[in-house]
């Protein structure tokens, strides 16, 4: 199996709003083969707790405005490691030494990536 056109264009929303708000090293996995219940996964990096929140947030308000609707929210108040679950998609917003330690990638290792495109950032 493969993440649907669905997931994968709601994947490309929600990377885009996590790079909108500083969101670093976005990996996202197709997780369709061995998960029956979501198609993919997307981990983003946050630098310090408050920019963690800003990023699920924003990923949050995106989707929810583009009409996907939010099952699951987990570990908001804490800013550690926040996961979003719209079904399709499942978003992890980690601190960057919170997702050094879990190290999803390894974990699901044998999962495609998916291609993201994101915007050049230019170096002021």
């Amino acid at each position: 199996m493969t993440a649907t056109p669905h997931a994968r264009e709601i994947l490309q929303l929600a990377a885009e709003a996590a790079d909108s708000k500083g969101g670093v090293d976005l990996v996202a996995l197709d997780v369709s083969g061995p998960l029956p219940l979501t198609d993919a996964f997307l981990l983003v990096s946050g630098s310090v707790e408050r920019n963690v929140i800003a990023i699920a947030g924003e990923v949050e308000d995106r989707l929810n405005d583009a009409g996907v609707r939010t099952l699951r929210r987990e570990g908001k108040s804490e800013g550690r490691w926040i996961l979003l679950d719209f079904g399709d998609l499942v978003v992890h917003v980690f601190h960057e030494e919170d997702r050094m330690y879990y190290a999803l990638e390894r974990l699901w290792k044998d999962c495609p990536v998916l291609p993201l495109e994101l915007p050049v950032h230019s170096a002021d």
